[in-house]
């Protein structure tokens, strides 16, 4: 099995690098918790090129308001029906807001419509359990951002599988600090990236 690479996805429109420190971060925890061979670092592909194909998991994150461009569209159209999974998730955690509003229609526009992911769905299963669906992060608790706690994912499918995840929870926060900072955590809040690099590795 050749390594994974945590690939990032770097788009025209919006501010892409907004979290820095999650791919170190999501290495760090599949390294650490699966027996995954993982690259010691990730790789930043723009999303306009044909090199996104290469990579079988894309990151996408942001606060400001996203256009993608007739090329960016095309590869997330490609990328989604060769196989790919692509893990969006708003910085902003705030269903009125700018990231939001705009991603979710680029979103449609490119990959097709959002459903709702039920609690049940074998994501939350891939590798830890998580039995009442997605976590909750500390600035949805905290009051944060639309002051709602936002209890399902979407997605976009292709048959039965999930090619799209998108979130509104604001783990591009929770999973933003050096690896090192886990040691002072009761409970690791990455698991669930590890969840979701899992489910977009075995389906």
């Amino acid at each position: 099995m050749s390594e994974f690479v945590f690939a990032t996805a770097q788009y025209e429109s919006g501010d892409w690098d907004s979290a820095p420190l999650v791919p170190a971060n999501l290495i760090d925890s599949i390294a650490r918790y699966t027996s995954i061979p993982v690259a010691p670092t990730g790789a930043v592909v723009p999303l306009a090129s044909s090199d996104a194909l290469r990579f079988p998991f894309l990151f996408l994150t942001g606060h400001l308001p996203v256009r993608f461009s007739e090329q960016e569209r095309g590869t997330i159209r490609k990328y989604l029906d060769r196989g790919g999974f692509l893990f969006i998730d708003d910085h902003n955690h705030d269903i009125d807001g700018a990231f939001h509003k705009t991603v979710t229609e680029e979103i449609v526009r490119a990959g097709g419509p959002l459903v709702r992911v039920p609690k049940r769905h074998a994501l939350y299963s891939s590798f830890f359990q998580f039995p009442d669906g997605p976590p909750n992060t500390s600035h949805e608790l905290n009051g944060w951002g639309d002051n709602l706690l936002h209890p399902e994912l979407s997605a976009v499918l292709r048959g039965d599988r999930i090619a799209l995840l998108y979130s509104n929870k604001d783990y591009s926060s929770e999973w933003s600090y050096h690896p090192e900072n886990k040691r002072f955590s009761s409970v690791d809040n990455t698991r669930f990236g590890v969840n979701i690099v899992v489910y977009a590795l075995t389906r």
